[in-house]
């Protein structure tokens, strides 16, 4: 079943202050909530780019196996000796480790095919890190004091008080995306808190008035 989400009607200044206001939601209105579930977005802007090259080591790239477009761009990064290949490799793409350098900064935008992305490198995650894998509040907390302009989705199923049914219910941080119809889109400098109610209780008298007695100031439900 999906889920509904209504958006908390609250400026937040920067990602920080979003973290602590869904925290404190979650600590006033919830019984129970899980670990956070923290999803980075892939590198898709000049500005996402310049940060990740003065402020990590490495990043890990995922690119199409094109002969034309592709290739020549890893050549230039091996003869830059910027970049190291897994030994494995799938079938449909090729993976490598980019060491990142403001020396790199004149190869923006990547090609097309290219994906860089700092998922798997700390405080964000490590070589070993799977896309389904949660965090600690403070692994969450490192990687919210290192974002600047990255984009972080951020997952939490919550039991809210008063609801007879937690299913798909939770809450969702937004931090440089806004929410869009089942997904996140990218925005830089907005920082989003989302309140989620599952599908069998959102639409319900009890659903209704636990939105009204919540206190909190809702959007448009969106579906989730």
């Amino acid at each position: 079943m999906s889920s509904t989400l209504y958006r908390v009607r609250e400026s937040f200044p920067d990602a920080a202050s979003a973290l602590a206001r869904a925290r404190a939601i979650m600590r006033d209105l919830a019984d129970w909530s899980t670990v956070p579930w923290p999803q980075l977005e892939p590198i898709s802007t000049a500005e996402q780019y310049a940060y990740a090259l003065r402020s990590f080591v490495t990043a890990r790239m995922v690119a199409d196996r094109d002969p034309v477009v592709v290739f020549p761009f890893l050549d230039e990064l091996v003869r830059r000796d910027a970049i190291a290949f897994d030994t494995k490799q799938p079938k449909s793409c090729l993976t490598a480790n980019l060491h990142l350098s403001p020396g790199l900064a004149d190869l923006w935008p990547l090609p097309e095919g290219v994906m860089l992305s700092l998922d798997t490198t700390l405080p964000f995650g490590t070589p070993e890190s799977e896309a389904e894998d949660d965090a600690t509040e403070e692994e969450l907390d490192q990687m919210v004091s290192v974002l600047g302009p990255l984009s972080l989705d951020v997952s939490w199923d919550c039991g809210w008080r008063g609801l007879s049914e937690s299913k798909n219910c939770g809450m969702q941080l937004c931090l440089n995306t806004v929410w869009a119809e089942q997904t996140s889109e990218l925005s830089l400098g907005e920082f989003g808190v989302w309140i989620r109610l599952g599908a069998r209780v959102a639409w319900t008298p009890e659903g209704e008035a636990w939105r009204r007695d919540s206190g909190l100031a809702l959007g448009e439900p969106q579906q989730g």
